[in-house]
């Protein structure tokens, strides 16, 4: 499986970003998706998790109210959507893929080795 995240960029404080996460390959081998972030330095973060089917979602209380995930099956593509900006929502976001059926929770495990990762896109959040 191939990850490639894209939407990244600069935003004020406040503002809105649409983050996107493209699988190919051997997609229906997926059972969640997840979404984490990173600061230079600091430890993985869990952000938002859904089911490749099925659609049960999971988030951070970080992302709870602020941020959305959605996917297309059909696109074989997840997006984050993010609203309301601030400035601690800096960090580099990724996507990752569990392949073993286990619990949606499962991927707030922020120091596992998911099965495959995305190379990160950029959220820069300006105050």
């Amino acid at each position: 499986v191939n990850l490639v995240e894209s939407g990244g960029g600069l935003v004020q404080t406040g503002g809105s970003l649409r983050l996107s996460c493209a699988a190919s390959g051997d997609t229906t081998s997926i059972y969640t998706l997840g979404w984490f972030r990173q600061v230079p330095g600091m430890q993985r973060e869990f952000v938002a998790a859904i089911r490749w089917r099925g659609g049960s979602t999971d988030y951070a209380d970080s992302a709870k109210g602020r941020f959305t995930i959605s996917r297309d099956n059909g696109k074989n593509t997840v997006w984050l959507q993010m609203n309301s900006l601030k400035p601690d929502d800096t960090a580099v976001y990724y996507c990752a893929v569990d392949l073993p059926p286990r619990s949606i929770t499962s991927m707030r495990q922020s120091d596992y080795s998911y099965d495959y990762w995305g190379q990160g896109t950029q959220v820069t959040v300006s105050s």
